[in-house]
């Protein structure tokens, strides 16, 4: 492996070129069934036609232009996206780069509300243990899980952890003289694909109404159409004060946006917040096929079928190395009775000039994770499947 960059990633030992639509081709021409989306990125597969379009057309005209200004596309984008999202309650959006600075923004608006509402003092943030919100020091803080904590701090303070499940808990946490909101994932996705149930949720929302606590949806692997509804809090009937979202919102071009409803959609005002490559016309342009495809309620309804498809197949083996399945859509966990780590290694390895090898993603230890393209064909789910089964 290529060793200029940063030792930062426990990297399997392949190089890809190329691809198509599910398949990726490394530089010696071997092929893999991608399982992975890029971690839930590539939502529309790899060299989707209308999505290369519109950036090469995009490309043609201007890459970018400053935050002095606006877009045309970027104003169409951000219209398109408000509307995708207003069943949960969303109103205004503001346009970054990823779901770090999503979820940063979601923080800096729910302080704002409450010290401008409040006065100081009411600025905590409420995050459930096993949670993933973000690198940076800020979101690393907003983060429950105590190994990415590991040779980073001081972080920033205000971040309180409570366990997912626990309604007695939650209750007692939401402190209505000392939290400004909650970022709660509705499926979390690095610690195992682990749905909160609809009571906690419920819960959640009564609490916060009843207080004037921001509650907030970090959206960012769950959204887009991943679960089979556009955003995953829409399957709970709830409509949250914040949502975030990034991964496949641009279907591979780097895009966040922090999504405000009623309560929240003017607590910024200008210079309280920016991003340089915010609002950037190629990922807005990106963007507005992928939700063009994604809101199809049609579509929407495969990716459900698919995710059914998946997890079906797997309960009908009967494998003793298989535990557990989690998810919804197609955001899938499978909790195995070995290390999931050696069981990618083997799915990549195996490919050869005549084989295909497979791209999967582990979620902690003993826990497979199947992010798949929402375009993958039933036929490339059954091959993928084969795969899987004969690394067990």
């Amino acid at each position: 492996m290529n060793d200029v960059f940063m030792n930062t990633y426990h990297r399997l030992p392949v190089t890809f070129s190329g691809g198509s639509g599910s398949w990726l081709t490394d530089s010696n021409g071997k092929r893999y069934l991608d399982f992975t989306a890029g971690i839930a990125v590539n939502c529309l597969g790899h060299g989707y036609p209308p999505l290369v379009k519109a950036i090469a057309d995009q490309a043609a005209k201007f890459n970018h232009v400053c935050n002095y200004y606006q877009s045309d596309v970027s104003v169409a984008f951000a219209e398109k996206l408000v509307a995708a999202c207003s069943a949960a309650g969303m109103r205004k959006v503001f346009l970054g780069n990823s779901g770090a600075e999503a979820n940063e923004g979601a923080c800096k608006i729910a302080r704002k509300y409450s010290l401008k509402k409040y006065g100081p003092g009411r600025h905590q943030i409420v995050t459930l243990r096993g949670s993933f919100h973000g690198r940076t020091i800020t979101t690393l803080a907003a983060t429950g899980q105590d190994k990415f904590h590991k040779d980073f701090g001081p972080f920033t303070e205000g971040f309180l952890y409570i366990p997912g499940g626990d309604i007695d808990a939650l209750d007692k946490a939401l402190d209505r003289n000392t939290v400004a909101g909650i970022l709660i994932e509705a499926i979390q996705g690095e610690s195992g694909i682990i749905p909160q149930t609809a009571e906690y949720i419920a819960a959640a929302a009564k609490f916060c109404a009843e207080r004037d606590i921001l509650l907030m949806f970090d959206e960012v692997q769950s959204g887009l159409g991943r679960t089979g509804t556009f955003l995953a809090c829409e399957a709970y009937g709830i409509k949250p004060d914040i949502v975030t979202l990034a991964k496949g919102l641009s279907g591979g071009v780097p895009v966040g946006a922090v999504l405000a409803g009623e309560k929240a959609a003017d607590v910024f005002e200008s210079s309280d917040h920016g991003s340089t490559f915010g609002g950037n016309p190629l990922a807005a342009a990106a963007g507005l096929v992928v939700l063009e495809t994604v809101t199809n309620p049609g579509f929407l309804k495969e990716i459900i079928r698919k995710g059914d498809k998946i997890t079906a197949a797997i309960r009908s083996w009967n494998h003793p190395a298989v535990k557990e399945i989690r998810g919804r859509g197609l955001m899938i966990g499978v909790d195995i009775t070995v290390e999931a780590w050696p069981i990618l290694e083997k799915a990549i390895t195996r490919a050869d000039a005549k084989t295909p090898g497979l791209l999967v993603l582990s979620a902690g230890p003993n826990t497979l994770r199947f992010l798949p393209p929402y375009t993958i064909s039933d036929g490339e789910i059954d091959q993928g499947l084969e795969i899987l089964r004969s690394c067990l």
